[in-house]
C-alpha cells in the first residue's frame, strides 16, 4: 500500500492577453515565502477546489474544476476570466470581497448579474505528481483569453508578493538567470506555452492533445537520474535532471 497522501483535487487558471506584436502575455504570481507549497516559486493562480465549487456547478451546469479555477483567480489577482456577461471592475472588486467573506459563490455571481461561461475556459493540462511530499495536488490547468487592455493584476498579500503579465519565453528568462524559480510542473507548462506566437495556437495545440493525468517518474538516463515525462503529448521538453527540477 501507498503511504502517500492522497492527492487534494484542484485547479489552475492560465490567463492569457494578446499583444500588438510579439507572443502572448501570460499570467504569473509569486507565491509567499512561508506557503506550505511552493514557497516563493511563480506560479499561475488556482487553488483546491472545495465543496462550494461543486454546489456552484451543479447550480451553474459546469464542471467544479473550472469554478474554483475562476473563482481563485479572482480571489489572488482581482481579475475575472470565465464569467458572462464580462462584469465591470466594480462588480470583480465585490465578488472578490464577498469570496473573502466566504459568500457562496453562486449566490454572489446571481447577485451580480453574471454566470459561468463554460466555453471560456479551455481545457489544457492535468499533472498529478507522485512525489513524497506533505501535501500532493491533482490540478486541472486551463487556458482562457482576456482583453488586450485586461487590468492590472491586485495580488491578495497573504499568497504573494507581485503578479504580473509577460510571456512564456520571458518567464523562463527570468527563471534561467536565477531572478525567479518555478516547481517542474510549471516550467514544464511554460515550455509548452513557448512555442505559440498567438492564443490561438495555444489553443489550437490544447485541441489537438486530450487531457491526460500526468504523473512523472524518476529513471537513469545519460548516468544520472532524471525526472520524466511521457513523450507524445504536446510538451517540447520531457525530462530534466533531478537535481534541478524542483518539487515543491
Amino acid at each position: 500500500m501507498s503511504d502517500l497522501p492522497e492527492p487534494i483535487p484542484a485547479a489552475t487558471l492560465v490567463l492569457m492577453r494578446a499583444r500588438a506584436s510579439g507572443p502572448p502575455e501570460l499570467l504569473v504570481t509569486e507565491r509567499t515565502g512561508t506557503m506550505a507549497f511552493a514557497a516563493g516559486a511563480l506560479v499561475f493562480p488556482g487553488g483546491r477546489i472545495d465543496a462550494d465549487d461543486h454546489r456552484t456547478a451543479e447550480l451553474m451546469g459546469s464542471a467544479a474544476a473550472k469554478v474554483a479555477a475562476i473563482r481563485e483567480t479572482i480571489e489572488e489577482t482581482g481579475l475575472a476570466a470565465g464569467l458572462t456577461p464580462a462584469p465591470e471592475p466594480a462588480t470583480v472588486e465585490a465578488l472578490r470581497r464577498g469570496i473573502a467573506d466566504e459568500e457562496p459563490f453562486a449566490s454572489l455571481l446571481e447577485a451580480h448579474g453574471v454566470a459561468i461561461d463554460d466555453r471560456a475556459l479551455t481545457p489544457f493540462a492535468r499533472w498529478c505528481p507522485n512525489f513524497r511530499e506533505t501535501r500532493r495536488f491533482d490540478t486541472l490547468f486551463f487556458l482562457a483569453e482576456v482583453p488586450a487592455d485586461a487590468q492590472e493584476p491586485r495580488i491578495s498579500e497573504h499568497e504573494a508578493v507581485r503578479a504580473f503579465w509577460a510571456s512564456a519565453i520571458d518567464i523562463l528568462g527570468e527563471v534561467d538567470s536565477g531572478r525567479a524559480h518555478v516547481i517542474f510542473p510549471t516550467r514544464r507548462n511554460l515550455e509548452r506555452l513557448a512555442r505559440f506566437d498567438t492564443i490561438g495556437e495555444a489553443l489550437e495545440d490544447a485541441a489537438r492533445h486530450p487531457v491526460t493525468q500526468i504523473t512523472p517518474w524518476v529513471e537513469e538516463r545519460g548516468g544520472e537520474p532524471h525526472v520524466c515525462i511521457p513523450e507524445g503529448i504536446g510538451y517540447p521538453i520531457t525530462s530534466e535532471p533531478l537535481e534541478t527540477a524542483r518539487r515543491r
